[in-house]
């Protein structure tokens, strides 16, 4: 099982980091319509219509990613002082209450959207060249299939958490050193962690250090 947990979790993984380059050619899109645009005086007629697909898809693509680091913003400050079976109860009935409703509703939705669009051959009204835009909507029901099976991974272990009172593994990324700093606190001396802060630059760290010298 934890098997097949990881590996939906790399596929999310695989997708949002290949869709993370979709930033790289919309910050070339944007600079080069800014370019032309004032220096030129020659603004093209497909940057607008390029840039915000790119932006789209990054946006869209980046969602199952997202949601399997846990990284979707939250309003945790009760949330995050609950016992881990708590917060698995929690999560479980979100999901169950708000998130598979709406996923289904996403995809059925983002479904007519992209074969209405496909039938027309819809194009777009915002620029004179008028590029298609049904592959671009066809992103959103693939958006949605890969959110639901990334959901489906986190119910599964929310119920293993409630079994067992412990968060199961997942996978994770590079952390900031702040995090790695906070999550070592409680296990830390005051003056081992006032050091490191001190080290690694940070303000309340150096503050932290010249209080404890006397400084």
């Amino acid at each position: 099982m934890q098997r097949l947990l990881l590996g939906i979790d790399r596929l999310s993984t695989i997708v949002g980091q290949t869709f993370a380059w979709s930033i790289l050619l919309l910050t070339a899109v944007v600079v080069y319509e800014v370019f032309v645009r004032y220096v030129f005086r020659a603004p093209t007629s497909w940057g607008y219509d390029v840039s915000y697909m790119l932006y789209g898809t990054l946006f869209m693509m980046a969602g199952a990613y997202a949601l399997s680091r846990n990284g979707h913003v939250r309003g945790d400050f009760l949330y995050r002082n609950f016992r881990p079976r708590l917060q698995a109860w929690f999560d479980l009935v979100l999901f169950i209450l708000f998130f598979f409703p709406a996923i289904f509703a996403f995809m059925i939705s983002g479904w007519h959207f992209f074969t209405d669009s496909f039938r027309q051959n819809e194009r777009s009204m915002f620029s004179p060249t008028g590029p298609v835009i049904w592959p671009f909507k066809l992103l959103i029901p693939v958006v949605g299939v890969l959110l639901l099976l990334q959901g489906l991974v986190e119910v599964v272990r929310c119920i293993q958490c409630i079994r067992s009172g412990t968060w199961p593994q997942r996978l994770s990324d590079v952390e900031e050193l702040e995090q790695q700093i906070l999550a070592a606190a409680a296990e830390k001396d005051p003056e081992v962690l006032a050091r490191e802060m001190a080290k690694s630059g940070k303000i309340p760290g150096e503050r932290a250090a010249d209080e404890h010298t006397g400084r």
